[in-house]
């Protein structure tokens, strides 16, 4: 039996050296806003669907692009599961605040990453590697 492997995309906004994470109700470390797609989605939409339903933004068109792909044990699901996470940065219109079943917004940073999901931490690792990320 092969493991599972979720495909989710995920929206990257640093601000100030800090990397904008959720929490979701129940659930116990910080995620990127993002999710699954829906079936026929692209990258860019779904992407832009999840910034909108998790922190009220709209990503602008044509300003989405993919900075990593991190594949990395899968927190609180099954053994063996992993993710495989679509992370992108975009410009967007609105204010950042937490919506829908989004319990808490954090800016993180690089001496915070164990408050994170395993993909998250290691997306922070990398992002402070390059100095983004403080």
């Amino acid at each position: 039996m092969s493991a599972v492997v979720i495909d989710a995309l995920a929206w990257v906004h640093v601000h100030e050296g800090r990397l904008l994470c959720a929490r979701t109700d129940g659930v116990d470390l910080f995620y990127l806003p993002g999710g699954k797609r829906e079936p026929g989605e692209s990258d860019e939409a779904a992407v832009a669907r999840e910034a909108l339903e998790e922190v009220g933004v709209v990503l602008r068109p044509g300003t989405v692009r993919r900075i990593a792909v991190i594949d990395e044990a899968a927190h609180a699901q099954g053994p063996g599961a992993r993710v495989r996470l679509s992370c992108h940065t975009a410009e967007y219109d609105g204010e950042i605040a937490a919506d829908n079943e989004i319990a808490e917004l954090a800016w993180i940073g690089f001496a915070d990453r164990e408050r994170c999901a395993p993909a998250v931490r290691r997306l922070i690792e990398l992002l402070h590697a390059e100095g983004t990320v403080r």
